[in-house]
């Protein structure tokens, strides 16, 4: 957890309101993308950095704070910043990089390294004539465990984009190993067993993209350029189902990953700036929180090699979709030895208070608990819930197999496994077999979870009947039912969607919080399966089954909420962020209970809605 306070550190009612317990955060200010995540094998420590400002509590001033843990759970924080802005190359600030626990004779002797994004010139911005030399890459180093840093004498080690390129975006270092490399990258660095190195942005007028270096494992500081990864249009959007890609790209990281049978994707995950505004509306009439936010986007994208004759750069669009629907941005990762996977890290951000509440608290902002991508494969599906073509989901792969039905495949995001700790002091309370929609069936109190504190998970599954207009949970905030966050699907729109409370005009909270609704796209798969689990299913909704073979797989929703973040989870395949910056019946935050529901159609009688096949509750989540 975080070390005591520093004298300079905000106190007080606003500062502890809505301040989360179990999330990392710096000890005060404004904080930004997480950088140079990843793990130190000499110590068997866990180290996370992010983009700091420890002045004040706007934009600005960017150091890199820092944070350290042996489980990705507990975090012991830093009072002070790690680099600060002071050379003439990075006087501007200290922006967002990676991590590698090597020196630059590519040796693990316990040195650690960073690289990070050097800038002697601001603003920068996508919309803005680019300056030239304003972004560098440069390198510091630590000789006791990530103590102590020291800019490394010759940096930087690039003087700026590569030359002749009108780029819009120059900066957020990655680097990553790529055993699944096309063959056509692997002739310009010669073949020889290279690192790769990320720089992102985009070229003006033409394409986001990020740009390729081929690094020497034993050099670490000599990166070769080999080109633009891909390109694409300007606000390329395949379809809801996977976002805007925008006209610039922020900490773009490249990672591959394996499903149970060994087949193998290569996934970009980036930041996407200049997402145009939602002119047609896709989630219908009502306004939708991302309408008051910045028009950015974290999105994924499977890339595949680009075989064309006269192909230009080494990758191509696959298929794509929403990382985080919400107030997630700028995700970076590393790879963990300890677990054998990739971890996500990403910054929560502060978007929806107004700035004068914002300030007043004395901090911005946090980093996401760590989730773990993973290829999701899903076999013998038959089709989706609503969707009347599976090639209409833009953020799948569907292939048809000898069965005439469809192995899926997607990028899949869960929480990492390691915060299941948080659970261990907890109250836990579970529910089972509970009908969901039928008052004469299930009275509202058997569904009905009462909570103590604002630090809880629940994680729950529920078989969906064809008759539902709306399943989901609700969150109350106060006894009395005036404040309340629902989570619900709507199958008929395949849409999951966060209702936070309606805070205008009360004694506690500013009319100017943005909090309208967040909405992502979400669907469920009906696939040919004879499983107890399918079994189970048929029996409580068989008139949604042509045959006793076809089953659709239920709704997974898993949820934590800390005090005003709350982190879902829907199938492990969409995610939602959001905050809640909600007041109880004295003003400060409260939880009193879950009540999971559902809502049938109108037009369909009293056939069954849904059904809660099972749900725990953890009440009480707490850093060991």
């Amino acid at each position: 957890m975080p070390m005591s306070a520093p004298e300079h550190e905000p106190t007080g009612a606003q500062f502890t309101k809505w301040r989360p317990s179990f999330h990392l955060i710096a000890p005060h200010g404004w904080l930004n993308d997480p950088c140079g995540p990843g793990y130190d094998p000499s110590t068997r420590t866990f180290h996370v950095a992010y983009q700091w400002n420890p002045k004040g509590n706007d934009w600005g001033n960017i150091s890199w704070g820092r944070a350290t843990s042996s489980d990705l759970v507990s975090w012991n924080v830093d009072a002070e910043p790690c680099l600060v802005p002071s050379a003439s190359y990075d006087d501007k600030g200290i922006f967002t990089g990676c991590f590698q626990p090597k020196n630059l004779k590519g040796e693990q002797d316990g040195t650690l390294t960073y690289f990070y994004t050097s800038v002697n010139h601001i603003p920068i911005h996508y919309t803005l004539p680019y300056s030239p030399g304003c972004e560098t890459l440069s390198i510091a180093l630590s000789h006791d465990a990530g103590r102590t840093w020291e800019r490394y004498p010759q940096n930087p080690i690039l003087s700026g984009p590569p030359p002749g390129l009108p780029v819009t975006g120059w900066r957020d270092p990655y680097v990553f190993s790529w055993p699944s490399a096309p063959e056509k990258v692997r002739q310009l660095h010669g073949g020889k067993d290279v690192l790769y190195g990320l720089v992102s942005g985009g070229i003006c007028d033409l394409t986001p993209t990020s740009f390729l270096y081929a690094i020497d494992p034993n050099a670490p500081a000599k990166w070769q350029y080999i080109g633009v990864l891909m390109e694409l249009v300007l606000n390329f959007i395949p379809s809801r189902w996977s976002g805007d890609f925008g006209v610039n790209w922020e900490v773009t990281n490249l990672v591959t990953l394996t499903d149970d049978e060994g087949i193998s994707r290569d996934f970009l995950i980036m930041g996407t700036e200049g997402c145009m505004p939602d002119n047609q509306r896709a989630y219908g009439d009502r306004p939708t929180a991302r309408d008051r936010r910045i028009r950015r986007s974290q999105l994924w994208m499977c890339v595949k090699e680009n075989t064309g004759p006269s192909a230009s750069v080494p990758m191509q669009y696959a298929f794509g979709g929403i990382f985080d629907s919400g107030l997630f941005y700028a995700a970076n990762s590393f790879w963990d030895p300890v677990a054998e996977q990739q971890v996500v890290l990403g910054w929560i951000t502060e978007e929806d208070l107004p700035d004068d509440v914002r300030k007043d608290q004395g901090w911005s902002g946090l980093i996401s608990l760590p989730r773990a991508p993973k290829l999701q494969t899903i076999r013998r599906v038959k089709r989706a819930r609503s969707t009347a073509k599976l090639g209409d989901i833009t953020s799948i792969e569907a292939v048809p197999d000898r069965y005439g039905t469809y192995t899926v495949r997607t990028l899949g995001v869960a929480p990492d496994k390691r915060i299941e700790k948080l659970r261990e002091t907890a109250k836990q309370s579970p529910l089972s077999d509970l009908t969901l929609g039928v008052p004469e069936e299930s009275s509202a109190s058997d569904a009905f979870v009462p909570l103590t504190t604002t630090r809880w998970e629940v994680d729950a599954e529920i078989a969906v009947g064809k008759n539902c207009r709306q399943v989901g949970l609700v969150i109350c905030h106060d006894s009395e039912g005036k404040y309340n966050t629902t989570l619900f699907w709507d199958p008929l729109r395949e849409v999951f969607q966060v209702d936070r409370p309606n805070l205008h005009n009360t004694q506690f909270s500013s009319s100017n919080i943005n909090h309208a609704a967040e909405v992502a796209p979400h669907t469920l798969f009906t696939s040919i399966q004879q499983t107890t689990q399918a079994k189970k299913l048929l029996n409580f909704l068989s008139a949604r089954a042509s045959t006793d073979s076809e089953t659709e797989e239920p709704l997974r929703i898993r949820a934590l909420f800390d005090t005003s973040v709350l982190e879902i989870f829907v199938n492990e395949r969409t995610s939602i962020t959001t905050r809640i910056y909600q007041a109880g019946e004295d003003g400060h935050p409260a939880c009193v209970g879950l009540q999971f529901f559902a809502e049938p159609l109108e037009t369909c009688g009293q056939d069954v809605a849904a059904m809660l096949l099972h749900a725990t509750v953890w009440d009480g989540l707490a850093c060991p």
